[in-house]
């Protein structure tokens, strides 16, 4: 049974004008998803308190993510742990889903918790379709968290990788910007893993 609440004219509540924003934090993401509010076929990450809907992965991004997998894997051996579309927790409010990272080294394998934005090494977005907001909105929350390399990976016409490098949170923005098309590639923090991008845009 519920019980009605009179409100004297003093606590009546002011008229809104425009609509109210909900700010949502990792907290009641993850609740909405153990509640089954969110559909849990849906693929969806918490930016900054907003939720996206991820874009449907096409044949190249899968293709891609396959081969950087591979190709990772193999160049790290024991000195990170590559991590495939997982979640990284940045914060109160922002928990993306990057299509790759490498972690640092960990017993336990994050199996406690997702890892945050200091065991990050490298992160890489695939951008087929998604390069603009990759660009503009998700690059620039990695260096505000201070995110050391982002990659991203661009196809599948005019492929290339969009190295990011030299965060600087204060300003959110990366201080080193690169476009590689051929030759070599190896994270700053682990130089000896190099891939070699005709390995990676093959076909």
């Amino acid at each position: 049974m519920s019980a009605s609440v009179s409100l004297s004219p003093a606590s009546q509540p002011t008229a809104r004008t425009s609509p109210v924003r909900r700010r949502w934090s990792v907290t009641d993401f993850h609740r909405m998803g153990e509640t089954g509010f969110l559909d849990p076929e849906a693929r969806l990450e918490l930016i900054e308190g907003e939720l996206f809907e991820m874009a449907p992965i096409g044949s190249f991004h899968a293709g891609t993510a396959d081969i950087l997998t591979s190709l990772l894997v193999y160049a790290v051996g024991k000195q990170a742990i590559v991590r495939v579309q997982s979640p990284v927790l940045l914060d109160d409010h922002s928990e993306p889903q990057p299509d790759l990272v490498l972690l640092r080294p960990r017993a336990d394998y994050y199996l406690s918790a997702h890892p945050r934005a200091g065991d990050v090494l490298l992160l890489i977005e695939v951008s087929d379709s998604t390069a603009p907001f990759d660009r503009k909105t998700k690059a620039p929350l990695y260096a505000r968290h201070g995110i050391p390399e982002v990659w991203l990976v661009v196809g599948p016409r005019r492929r290339h990788v969009e190295v990011y490098r030299d965060p600087q949170p204060e300003r959110g923005v990366y201080q080193t910007r690169l476009q590689v098309r051929e030759g070599g590639l190896a994270p700053v923090l682990l130089p000896a893993a190099e891939i070699r991008l005709n390995e990676l845009f093959i076909g």
